[in-house]
């Protein structure tokens, strides 16, 4: 899943103006970095499990659970820069994208005290982080692409059609 999410933020990058590509490039690069970490832990833990320690088990299960908390501050540091620039009309992105950013982004900062959590809807790896806080990133990540699809084949129709 790794090399489709970097193509998929490659894509978005370029559609973004310097600075605020290379802000969203280091979210997605942490993005992707954490979630091939967490897969890691996982992989490890079911590769010998018939072998594994319960206590071992649970403490490589605590650092794989807290992939969400700290995917929180990767996808904040991918929302911010296109939602403030939605949010003032720049780069041709619309306002609309600034709000569902907006939206998103209120949700992960709040997610963040998830760290403190210990059980329920707001412990690390809990409701929170897997349902809320993931539903809303991939609703603004879908709308994100979905909108610079739109726009590449809107800009690539026009190109060739004043080309002929």
């Amino acid at each position: 899943m790794p090399p489709v999410f970097a193509f998929v933020f490659a894509r978005l990058r370029a559609v973004l103006p310097a600075p605020h590509r290379d802000v969203f490039l280091i979210g997605a690069v942490a993005f992707v970095a954490t979630t091939a970490v967490q897969a890691w832990s996982w992989g490890g833990l079911a590769l010998h499990a018939d072998r594994l320690e319960p206590a071992a088990a649970r403490t490589v299960l605590d650092v794989a659970v807290f992939w969400a908390p700290v995917l929180t501050g990767a996808t904040m540091t991918m929302i911010a820069p296109v939602t403030q620039l939605a949010l003032r009309g720049r780069a041709g992105l619309p306002v609309w994208l600034g709000v569902v950013g907006a939206i998103a982004f209120a949700e992960q900062a709040v997610e963040t005290f998830t760290i403190f959590g210990s059980n329920g809807f707001t412990e690390p790896g809990g409701a929170m982080n897997l349902l809320l806080g993931a539903g809303l990133v991939a609703a603004w990540l879908l709308a994100f692409a979905v909108w610079a699809s739109i726009r590449g084949t809107l800009a690539t129709s026009s190109t060739t059609s004043q080309a002929t």
